[in-house]
């Protein structure tokens, strides 16, 4: 690292470059899949009532965060041309094609996808309301000021980068610390792998390994997260003591922050947070990125134009100003968990799971076909994620985001029935085939069923023994009825 120049850092950015378009393709993909049923004209929390909503007051209007649809009437087709325009943007940068221009070309491209996903995700209500939204929007935004391949990326970009990956890595482990009592007596991974909102297909494994090793897992993630963010600013040092040390131990630090998140993937599903934290710590390798790659690192200019160095001190004078809430909060006493301090979603707070549940409690959703709901014979009907069949292996949906499934774990913690939820029973009474769409198995194959019903069933995975004997993955017990049987006029 040399002044504005991170000449080391030429590998990492590549990969931050396109590791963050790649994301973004997930999410543009995701929303243009699922939004419309979720939210589209006839969606569960339709996006054209909340902007109607919003327009009636300035003070409402000042609320909303920046969208093009405050301006552009909202369409199910404006917003699937919205999300075609983010896929074809983002897989050309995946494939590299605006790096090759000068430092301003993909900055327009990357602005680009930050504005459009901001626009979807400001109209989003609680199907967007989760942290990663906020970090792909920001980590989108601070790509934009890594430049191209002409000259070597600039230190302040670099930086805030490390940055970032402080706030969410550091703010989680704070999170935690000031969370539930399992993080402090070493006891929250002996729930977690069981009752996370998604599991994955390793996640009953993980759940049946010793008491100890999760005790050691527990162990692992506050040094992941409490001791090694500090690490990452190592290089820094390089700027003032000769030699490879500092960056090395930036490195190392990269490098264990990566190893954790790897491990996270494999026994979770957590939308693109783990795979967005790897591609950030990325950011923290660089000249070693490429010796472990076997790759040489670019040899671009070693010099920087001079446009291009006023714009990136701005933006790291912007971040300066920005930060200081979100900085306060990572001490506070009453720290805020995935929380936005300005409209346009930058210098975020970050932080995941302060608490742990310790058992899973499922609402299975039935239907019948009969018309006496008292006598009928009940069939489920399948997510695509979350638990149901408790002889079915979870699978692997990361980095894509089932965003109704991930809302139908949250419901149990509540207090109350969500809208979106009732809007759902509804839609399965009505057989709407973009809601179906979205589940794993419809039991009545596109036809209405006469009534649906809410049941709370208690999961717990099958022990090795259990297993062995059933080839059942859970065991589950019934609880109570939550919604009688519902059903539509005829």
């Amino acid at each position: 690292m040399d002044g504005f120049a991170a000449v080391d850092f030429g590998f990492a950015r590549e990969v931050l470059q396109r590791g963050i378009a790649a994301l973004y393709l997930v999410a543009f993909v995701s929303s243009l899949n699922q939004f419309r049923p979720l939210l589209g004209e006839r969606g569960l929390l339709p996006a054209p009532d909340l902007l109607a909503w919003v327009a009636e007051s300035p003070r409402r209007r000042r609320m909303l965060r920046p969208t093009l649809f405050s301006r552009l009437r909202y369409t199910d087709r404006r917003l699937a041309a919205l999300c075609w325009a983010g896929i074809g943007l983002a897989a050309l940068l995946v494939v590299g094609v605006p790096q090759w221009g000068p430092p301003w070309v993909p900055m327009v491209c990357f602005l680009l996808l930050w504005g459009g996903y901001m626009s979807i995700v400001s109209i989003g209500q609680t199907f967007y309301g989760f942290g990663w939204e906020m970090l792909l929007l920001e980590a989108g935004f601070l790509a934009a000021f890594l430049g191209s391949a002409e000259h070597p990326p600039p230190t302040v970009t670099i930086v805030l980068l490390w940055w970032l990956l402080f706030r969410l890595e550091f703010g989680a482990g704070m999170i935690k610390i000031r969370g539930g009592r399992e993080w402090r007596d070493l006891t929250a991974l002996m729930y977690h792998h069981e009752t996370q909102p998604m599991p994955g297909p390793l996640s009953r494994q993980a759940h049946l390994l010793p008491r100890w090793f999760h005790r050691g897992e527990v162990l692992g993630n506050h040094f992941a997260q409490l001791v090694v963010p500090f690490l990452l600013f190592a290089p820094l040092l390089g700027l003032w003591i000769a030699g490879p040390v500092p960056t090395l131990i930036g490195a190392a630090a990269a490098t264990v922050i990566i190893l954790t998140q790897l491990w996270l993937v494999v026994t979770g599903n957590f939308a693109w947070l783990n795979w967005a934290t790897i591609v950030l710590a990325f950011s923290g390798l660089g000249v070693a990125a490429g010796m472990l790659a076997g790759i040489r690192n670019p040899a671009p200019q070693a010099t920087i134009p001079l446009y291009w160095i006023v714009v990136t001190s701005a933006v790291g004078a912007l971040y300066v100003a920005l930060s200081w809430p979100a900085l306060r909060n990572l001490f506070a006493h009453r720290q805020l968990m995935n929380a936005s301090f300005n409209r346009w979603q930058l210098a975020n707070a970050y932080g995941a799971f302060g608490t742990v549940t310790k058992e899973r409690i499922e609402w299975i959703v039935e239907g019948t076909a009969d018309a006496d709901p008292e006598t009928a014979r009940w069939s489920e009907y399948e997510f695509r994620g979350k638990p149901g069949d408790v002889n079915r292996t979870p699978r692997l949906f990361a980095p894509y985001h089932l965003r109704l499934d991930w809302l139908m774990w949250f419901l149990p913690l509540g207090h109350a029935i969500d809208d979106w939820f009732t809007a759902l029973l509804v839609r399965l009474l009505q057989a709407d085939a973009s809601t179906l769409r979205l589940l794993r198995h419809d039991p009545f194959g596109g036809t209405p069923p006469r009534w649906v019903r809410v049941v709370s069933y208690r999961y717990r995975f099958t022990s090795r023994a259990e297993h062995r004997e059933t080839r059942a993955v859970w065991v589950r017990d019934r609880r109570h009825v939550l919604v009688r049987p519902l059903g539509l006029e005829r």
